[in-house]
């Protein structure tokens, strides 16, 4: 340990001297010819518009006082042996420094390594730690890695042998101790919804990669938003890390993320974000995001306008008794109507497709085997029961996957009076992306 003064006097925990800098105490600790300390990165709820936690990150300098990468550190750990050694002295670097911050009332979130969670005397330790720093369990969320058997993000390899059964049973006695447990890196090299399933984690954090991909492609970013709804299903909140520019913060708070954290919103310090600018921030992106999200909705309303005027007049002939082959003709001659179908009171389908096109026949012969729908009951769809819920009008569904043919679609669907039978008329809408720009 350093014997060097300081211009302030404290009592530090055995192994770590007390520095302060720019004002600012801070706990450091040695590890061979390293000085190890910590910074904290906010984590922030988008809907709060303030810090609700803060990552611990480690920060390491030679005997020179160049940094030192925390990969670095962590590999060159394993490589000897004390990967689970260092992994415990960051924690307890970590949880030292949180107790200095001053923060009331926000989560710490620390990372740890599976292998020390399974540890019979880590819980015994943290425990004694966080008793003599009167920070209660529930203050502090306990990061699980998720990919098995690759360098994590501070440069430790895993157990090849994992026993995640006893992870779990591990994680499950940390929670009832009062932690919270977030399952960290998700989606980096693969996504195991399994693991959720087993680990059965507080919080979930999707890793940046996830987000690369939706900035980059249509398809990811009409994903993402399905995956957290999966997650929010399964009774875990998800946060999303590595937001980096605009563009990720709205694709963040498109797919309804709880939380965030990124270079975007704050950088990695030694003490706590500034709330005001943290605030400005947010609202910011949100005021963004609400006129784009106004924008693209007028512009779907007013690309479906010339479909909802045929729908409407369609459903009024329907209503007056002609045929549905005769009523739809307006309607499927617009660019991009694929077919009519008409749905009885219980959603079962009565008679074919009604479909105008020539093209649209051979376009969908490699969906043949779904051609046919006279008597498909689409009782599950939203469409259907919106439909129900307000007989007379034109209800419009949100772009979805069509069974027909595996493309994106929207379906405009009105319940309809014929004769003495209350049916739902359906008419499809093409809607590939570029189209619908």
């Amino acid at each position: 340990m350093s014997t060097e003064q300081h211009d302030k006097t404290a009592t530090a925990p055995h192994g770590f001297d007390l520095s302060v800098a720019s004002g600012l105490e801070r706990y450091s600790a040695q590890h061979g010819e390293l000085t190890l300390t910590s910074v904290f990165q906010p984590v922030f709820s988008l809907s709060h518009m303030r810090a609700i936690g803060y990552e611990g990150f480690l920060r390491a300098h030679d005997a020179l006082d160049r940094p030192v990468s925390p990969l670095d550190v962590f590999g060159a750990a394993a490589r000897v042996g004390e990967a689970l050694q260092v992994d415990r002295l960051a924690q307890a670097l970590h949880l030292e420094n949180f107790a200095l911050l001053g923060a009331e009332r926000e989560w710490l979130f620390l990372n740890v390594h599976p292998g020390t969670l399974t540890d019979p005397y880590h819980a015994a330790a943290l425990l004694a730690n966080l008793r003599r720093l009167d920070l209660p369990p529930r203050r502090v969320v306990l990061e699980v890695l998720d990919v098995p058997n690759v360098p994590d993000v501070q440069g430790m390899d895993k157990t090849e042998a994992m026993d995640l059964d006893a992870l779990a049973h591990a994680v499950a006695e940390f929670r009832e101790h009062g932690f919270l447990v977030a399952l960290d890196d998700f989606g980096a090299g693969h996504v195991d919804i399994g693991r959720v399933w087993q680990l059965n984690p507080d919080i979930v954090k999707l890793d940046r990669i996830m987000l690369l991909h939706a900035a980059h492609r249509a398809d990811m970013a009409a994903t993402l938003p399905a995956l957290v709804a999966l997650l929010h299903e399964a009774g875990k909140l998800v946060l999303i890390e590595g937001v980096e520019t605009e563009h990720e913060a709205q694709l963040a708070l498109s797919c309804n993320a709880d939380f965030v954290q990124g270079f975007f919103f704050a950088r990695p310090a030694p003490g706590l974000t500034d709330a005001a600018h943290a605030q400005a921030v947010i609202a910011e992106v949100t005021e963004r995001f609400r006129e784009q999200t106004e924008a693209r909705e007028r512009g779907m309303a007013s690309r479906l306008a010339p479909y909802v005027r045929a729908f409407e007049r369609a459903a009024e002939r329907l209503g007056a008794g002609e045929a549905l082959e005769e009523v739809c003709w307006n309607f499927l001659a617009l660019d991009h109507a694929a077919r009519c179908f008409l749905l009885d009171a219980n959603g079962r389908q009565a008679g074919r497709n009604v479909v105008l096109r020539v093209d649209r026949a051979e376009h969908d012969a490699r969906f043949l085997p779904l051609d046919d729908a006279q008597g498909a009951n689409w009782l599950r769809r939203p469409y259907f029961r919106a439909a129900l819920v307000a007989p007379g009008r034109v209800h419009a569904s949100p772009p979805y996957l069509s069974i027909n043919e595996a493309l994106p679609c929207v379906t405009l669907s009105m319940a309809v009076q014929v004769g003495d039978r209350l049916c739902v008329l359906c008419g499809d809408v093409d809607w590939l992306a570029e189209e619908a720009a």
